[in-house]
């Protein structure tokens, strides 16, 4: 016999290999860094195996402390009942309790707590053996809790169902006639949800996977109502908003050009209040649109056929959910198209203002075209006038110099000199002027 040679970590040479292999991937391929992620969520949630008769309890906790607490609370249990505490990063975990078993798992907003242990005498008599008694360190605020009691179906079996109220009781077979569940959505003295299968011969598998899909029904129909207390409390700011953007509208119609700016505010300010609600709500809602998808998928994976006499599990919750899942849709809608009608608002109003501050920028270029015309002839004017003043004095100075020189001897008198200038030096100043003035003209002076 060949013996298996082990580590100093007490691994063996061929476990260690295979360890090593897997690390590499197939066939030595480097691996995808969430591929071990992607594979194994598919395992993350694994069915308990039941096997009729027996009872369980499911409660489910809102963690708004986040994964700390839970871990501490799952490390506790794990000591009292001599087991070792789960990792940080693990999302689902189970502890062994005398006759039955903790499981744990944890979820997007919530962690859930599954206790199996064995079935009381009578249907509905208090439980024994749990660990959900007062030293059970909670991990946040309740939020749903199911006793669901497994048996064998039988004749006095089938008579347990009278004990649920028959205004909003729920019988079907389902499993294609393997089983019998029962229910009447209300809760019991310790405020849990009763459910009662009877299993007519199903494996301890398929009676986990049934039970896995009765516990999500309730869970989720309930977190998926919890979108309803927030579109109720909602409505009537709602409703006075609408009623806000129909006074500023209104207003806009005959607003004057110094109203404009405040009443642009108002609507900014209604803006932001609504997409305050909105930005709060949003998660709230999409969850209780994702929890009821998820009902619906449940409720078709039962595929139940009725029980004579009896409403259907699937058209007792359409009938109570739908009109508040219809509710929340329709608060979803309304912050949209409100929204929407804000932000087209405010735009029609900035359009608005943008036009007056064009016409009177128009105005302003008139006025200010008005104004360069009249500095130009003003300018052409004083050009006139400085010309006429240069020429003045230039022609003044040729005269005392006509004076000075002997000109009589050319027979050309000082006068004659002096008027003949007159014509040539206003020419040229004139000239002169107009020169500059075209140098300064030109683009780049």
């Amino acid at each position: 016999m060949n013996e298996v040679v082990r580590t100093s970590t007490g691994i063996s040479d061929t476990e260690a290999a295979a360890e090593a292999s897997a690390r590499r991937g197939a066939f030595g391929f480097p691996l995808h860094a969430h591929r071990a992620a992607a594979l194994g969520e598919i395992h993350s949630r694994p069915a308990p195996s039941i096997t009729a008769p027996r009872v369980l309890v499911k409660l489910c906790f809102m963690t708004e402390g986040g994964a700390t607490v839970d871990h501490a609370v799952l490390s506790e249990l794990s000591r009292r009942h001599g087991a070792s505490p789960p990792e940080r990063n693990a999302r689902h975990h189970t502890i062994v309790t005398g006759k039955g078993s903790l499981r744990w798992e944890r979820h997007t907003e919530a962690s859930t707590y599954l206790w199996e242990g064995p079935l009381p005498r009578r249907f509905g008599d208090p439980l024994t053996g749990h660990p959900f008694g007062e030293e059970f360190p909670a991990p946040g605020t309740l939020i749903a809790g199911v006793r669901m009691e497994v048996r064998k179906h039988s004749a006095a079996a089938m008579k347990l169902i009278d004990d649920f109220d028959p205004a909003t009781l729920c019988c079907s077979w389902v499993e294609g006639g393997s089983a019998v569940i029962a229910t009447d959505f209300r809760q019991d003295s310790s405020g849990l949800t009763r459910i009662l299968v009877l299993d007519k011969g199903m494996s301890a598998q398929r009676t986990g996977m049934l039970a896995q899909r009765l516990f999500d029904i309730e869970i989720y129909r309930t977190l998926a109502m919890l979108g309803l207390p927030l579109a109720q409390r909602l409505s009537p700011r709602m409703r006075k908003a609408e009623d806000q953007l129909a006074t500023l509208t209104n207003r806009m119609r005959s607003v004057e050009a110094d109203e404009t700016e405040q009443l642009l505010d108002d609507i900014t300010s209604l803006a932001a209040e609504l997409e305050a609600d909105a930005a709060a709500s949003l998660y709230r809602f999409g969850a209780s649109r994702a929890y009821h998808e998820i009902v619906d998928d449940r409720l078709d994976a039962l595929g139940e056929e009725p029980v004579a006499g009896y409403d259907t599990w699937r058209s007792f919750l359409e009938r109570r959910m739908a009109p508040a899942m219809r509710t929340c849709r329709s608060m979803e809608e309304r912050q949209a198209n409100l929204s929407r009608k804000l932000a087209r608002a405010a735009t029609l109003l900035r359009t608005k203002v943008d036009v007056a501050v064009e016409k009177q920028n128009r105005n302003l270029l008139a006025s200010m075209n008005t104004r360069a015309k009249l500095q130009l002839r003003l300018q052409q004017t004083v050009e006139g006038l400085s010309v006429a003043a240069v020429s003045y004095y230039v022609v003044g100075l040729i005269g005392y110099v006509a004076k000075g020189m002997d000109n009589e001897r050319f027979g050309i008198s000082d006068t004659l000199i002096t008027a003949a200038a007159v014509p040539i030096v206003v020419l040229g100043i004139w000239a002169f002027v107009r020169g500059i003035r075209k140098r300064h003209a030109e683009p780049g002076n």
